[in-house]
């Protein structure tokens, strides 16, 4: 075993903490499991049982080794039974008083050498290290959910830990056939730094009426390609739980507005509605089908300029396109949609106020052109409309001047796309650049801190989260410059600091490297 770590123990029976028992004993490890009382050991040793069953039921161990797992884990209500090990995690509920009760019992029954590790996800390490008589030998080793499957352990160090305690539970972690993340101690470490600040934006849209729950879900998950939207992860979360992570990283974490809780949470919180546990959340449960938005005719004739990739996209779903090489272009007469790339000038759209015939849609294909100014340029501003084209989503921009007709053929035309559209205010980001760049600059702000490298803060989001790609990959990916463009443009029309782009963004992009090196 790592560095003389032979039996380990575990305080805490929940779900969570019979997960990491079995984690232990599925890898050769004696594990004291320890809970408050009879009922409670019970209930962690049925959660045990359930899920080694079901293990063995899918092929995954045989009732051979389910059994060795077993054998390995020895129950108690007495901390006394902790007085052997060399390392035990607490997974006791996440209120500091009862972190500080459960250390203070370990400090005295564990043997001097014994590492006392907590499997807190936000509360601070160090000052729980400091309710014990070895700081130095105390450190955050934070499973993520259910811990038997998924690969990421975050591994915290205080300014007390001594740097070969820490190094001794990474090494663990390699036995346990986990990924380790190394950090310090910080509200929310990594992943949930990351994930709650994004959860949170989220919740702000639909308390600001900015954007409805389905098309917010789909959003992310159609614009973003993540595996479920926002909402629906907060149901499955719960909407508790989320409460308190946030209240936690903002207190601890300066006042960020992006973790200031917002209101809805709280509200849906004190009326019960937690997310599937309770059978409702942001969304009923089981769940019902989104609503369908009514088809919309599609634009009999579309014209492209400066947007060869909306063109290929266009064509390829069997749409002719003309593909006009300037704003003057005279076939634009005869279009019923012109639709026009990121980054045109104000020049470009007074031209085509000009050219096109009344009733053409123009169409600004971007997240973070200001579309009333251009559309304003255009002489017909009812006729514009945002209609920015991200991944299978079309997101459609309307101003406070843009007809309904406008919106209708914008729709017309996601559907000739066969993509899903969301109809929104006209805002900095729309919906996806405005939920994924703070999440970007958020990473790359860790990144610049040295609080993590790079392959800790990705791993964190895709094995911790179930994220299809890391933060720092996502970036480069989309380059620096793109992304910098979006959070300036965000700060810019919210003055919120923490929406600011970190200045290694800037870095980055004047260099011309990627933020992996």
């Amino acid at each position: 075993m790592a560095d003389g770590i032979g039996a380990v123990g575990v305080v805490g029976l929940g779900t969570m903490g019979a997960g990491i028992v079995e984690v232990f004993a599925r890898n050769g490890l004696p594990v004291t499991a320890l809970e408050i009382d009879q009922a409670a050991l019970d209930r962690g040793r049925a959660t045990l049982v359930k899920s080694t069953d079901r293990a063995v039921a899918k092929g995954r161990l045989t009732a051979e080794q389910a059994a060795e797992i077993h054998d390995r884990v020895t129950f108690t209500t007495s901390y006394e039974g902790m007085g052997g090990v060399d390392l035990v995690v607490e997974a006791a509920p996440e209120r500091m008083a009862v972190k500080r009760a459960v250390f203070t019992e370990l400090d005295r029954v564990c043997p001097p050498h014994a590492i006392l590790a907590t499997n807190t996800s936000s509360l601070s390490v160090t000052e729980i290290a400091h309710h014990t008589g070895r700081p130095e030998r105390v450190v955050g080793m934070h499973f993520f959910n259910p811990a038997p499957v998924m690969k990421l352990v975050e591994v915290i160090s205080t300014v007390r830990t001594d740097p070969a305690v820490a190094a001794a539970v990474t090494d663990l972690c390699g036995t346990l056939r986990k990924t380790p993340v190394t950090a310090a101690d910080r509200p929310g470490f990594v992943a949930n730094y990351l994930l709650l600040g994004y959860l949170n934006q989220a919740a702000w849209l639909v308390q600001d009426g900015y954007v409805g729950r389905d098309d917010l879900d789909e959003a992310m998950r159609l614009g973003a390609g993540l595996p479920m939207g926002p909402l629906t992860l907060m149901d499955l979360i719960g909407i508790d739980t989320i409460v308190e992570i946030l209240d936690v990283i903002h207190a601890y974490g300066g006042g960020s507005r992006r973790h200031a809780c917002a209101p809805i949470l709280r509200q849906l919180a004190a009326a019960g509605r937690l997310g599937r546990k309770t059978g409702h959340g942001f969304h009923p449960y089981p769940t019902t089908a989104p609503l369908v938005a009514e088809a919309a005719p599609a634009p009999e004739s579309v014209a492209v300029l400066d947007d060869p990739a909306a063109a290929d996209a266009l064509s390829a779903a069997g749409v002719r396109v003309h593909r006009a090489t300037a704003a003057d272009d005279p076939a634009l007469s005869t279009v019923d949609l012109v639709l026009v790339g990121h980054g045109a000038p104000a020049e470009t759209y007074r031209t085509l106020g000009a050219v096109v015939r009344a009733g053409t849609v123009i169409a600004v294909d971007s997240s973070t052109d200001p579309v009333t100014a251009l559309a304003t340029a255009t002489g017909h501003p009812d006729t514009v409309a945002g209609l920015h084209l991200v991944g299978d989503l079309v997101e459609i921009a309307r101003t406070v001047l843009t007809a309904d007709a406008t919106v209708t053929a914008a729709r017309g035309l996601a559907g000739a796309l066969g993509r899903r559209a969301i109809v929104v205010a006209e805002r900095a980001g729309l919906v996806v650049d405005a939920l994924l760049v703070p999440y970007l600059n958020d990473a790359v702000g860790l990144l610049a801190a040295k609080y993590a490298d790079a392959d800790g803060i990705d791993h964190a989001m895709t094995l911790g989260c179930g994220y299809p790609e890391g933060p720092i990959a996502l970036a480069d990916r989309l380059g620096g410059a793109t992304v910098l463009e979006i959070a300036r443009a965000l700060w810019a029309e919210s003055g919120e600091a923490s929406l600011a782009p970190v200045p290694l963004l800037s870095q980055v992009v004047a260099a011309g490297v990627a933020l992996r090196r």
